[in-house]
Order: C-alpha cells, then sequence, then structure tokens
C-alpha cells in the first residue's frame, strides 16, 4: 500500500492490509477529534520525507507521529513490539477496506455508534491482549 500526508512531505509504504481497527481510547479520541480508524501495519513499513515527522511519546509503550508541515497523523508506534498502527485515510484504495475490530469499547461515548458487526474488546481485554503492563 502507499500512502501521503495532505502535502506529499511525507509519504508512506506497507504491506497490503483491508482490515481497519476503531480505538476508542481517551487519548486517540483526544488525539484526532474521534476514535483512531488505523491499519496494523506491523514492522514492515518504509517512510520517505522522514525530516518532515515529528514523534511525540504519548506514553510510556508509545508514540504518535504527524508531518511538521500539514499536521497530518502518521502512525501510532508501539514500543514493546516495534509496529505501527496507520491511519486507513492515509492510504488509497480505501474501498476494499472493512471495519473489523474496535478496542476501548469501554470508553466510547454515546454520541456516536458504528453500525458494523465487529469483534469489541474492552480496556482489559485489549490490555491482556497485547500484554500491555
Amino acid at each position: 500500500m502507499e500512502g501521503k500526508c495532505l502535502c506529499g512531505a511525507v509519504t508512506v509504504q506497507a504491506r497490503e492490509i483491508s482490515d481497519v481497527e476503531a480505538c476508542h481510547c481517551g487519548m486517540c479520541r483526544q488525539w484526532g477529534g474521534g476514535p483512531f480508524l488505523s491499519l496494523q501495519c506491523g514492522t514492515d513499513v518504509t517512510f520517505n520525507g522522514t525530516d518532515h515527522i515529528t514523534e511525540f511519546d504519548s506514553s510510556d509503550w508509545a508514540s504518535r507521529a504527524f508531518c511538521k508541515t500539514c499536521g497530518t497523523h502518521l502512525y501510532y508506534f508501539s514500543k514493546s513490539v516495534r509496529t505501527y498502527a496507520m491511519p486507513a485515510g492515509l492510504f488509497a484504495g480505501q474501498e476494499r477496506l472493512h471495519l473489523h475490530e474496535q478496542i476501548f469499547i469501554d470508553h466510547k461515548p454515546a454520541y456516536y455508534e458504528f453500525a458494523n458487526d465487529t469483534e469489541k474488546l474492552t480496556e482489559a481485554q485489549v490490555l491482556a491482549k497485547y500484554a500491555v503492563k
């Protein structure tokens, strides 16, 4: 897959993925104004224009990055397993994507609801699944 930020200063290549995950945690909602709709891209991600990337340590276990020119969100990086979750909107070919999973469902506010039938994991289930301490 190929994607880019709004201004095109940062481009990214990642393996083909179609499963979108929605994170409803408070930090993701604060970061983007709503749930973080992402693709779990793993470790095999290539960036061009890295001099335009600014990274922020948002917790002990993760960092978040954006284009310092246009502000586009670029990734959530899990430090322990060194994997990237990338905004689905970065990539072309979005018609092949489908919402597969919702995490931190117990943190989702009442003002929105997805109609898709997905797996729904609570905070405790997410922390157990990914062994976050």
